[in-house]
């Protein structure tokens, strides 16, 4: 190559060109990159955060998008803490807020106990992502490492994308089935 240092600088060739944007915040991440992730997927969503509560403040009409997707064919799935934990008390005495963990993740019980009666939408408990929000909307992922004492908007985000075997999107994705096998029931979320 005449130019290998130039084309290094402006085009991934190693394992980080699945990095294809890093936020310094979660929040800092634009509604329409996670509008845009929904509304492509067409074999899975994932959401393994800890409340996911923040989802139905950001998405406009996320509980009708999502309900549409399972009855496409689209595998609909939420790993959040229980609100009764351990872990989420520990939570709420380190983030010290007022809107606390077990109310967020109340709000998203209530969301999802309107759709659950759709195939394709799964709910499970699980409170070993704590430290570690999982987005999966078919080959692309959101991940956000939680920065102690911080609530999840003020931790930094990666969008990745597959692009190789055993890459760093396919190392999240194993993490989070792994999440997802070790998850639990829920069992009073019914709909309504």
């Amino acid at each position: 190559m005449l130019w290998p240092d130039t084309v290094r600088k402006n085009m991934k060739t190693g394992p980080d060109r699945e990095v294809i944007a890093v936020y310094p915040y979660r929040s800092a991440c634009p509604r329409s990159v996670w509008r845009r992730l929904i509304g492509e997927a067409s074999k899975e969503l994932t959401f393994a955060g800890y409340t996911n509560y923040f989802l139905w403040l950001e998405i406009p009409n996320l509980r009708n998008a999502l309900r549409r997707k399972a009855e496409r064919g689209c595998r609909v799935r939420f790993l959040i803490g229980d609100p009764s934990s351990e872990v989420t008390r520990r939570r709420e005495e380190l983030e010290s807020v007022p809107l606390t963990v077990g109310t967020r993740i109340k709000i998203t019980l209530d969301e999802l106990s309107k759709i659950i009666d759709v195939p394709g939408v799964e709910a499970r408990y699980g409170d070993d992502h704590i430290a570690m929000s999982l987005f999966i909307f078919d080959d692309e992922m959101l991940v956000t490492p939680h920065l102690a004492h911080l609530v999840g908007h003020d931790s930094p985000m990666f969008h990745v994308q597959r692009q190789q075997e055993d890459g760093l999107y396919d190392r999240f994705a194993y993490h989070a089935a792994a999440l997802w096998n070790g998850g639990r029931a829920i069992g009073e979320l019914t709909p309504q």
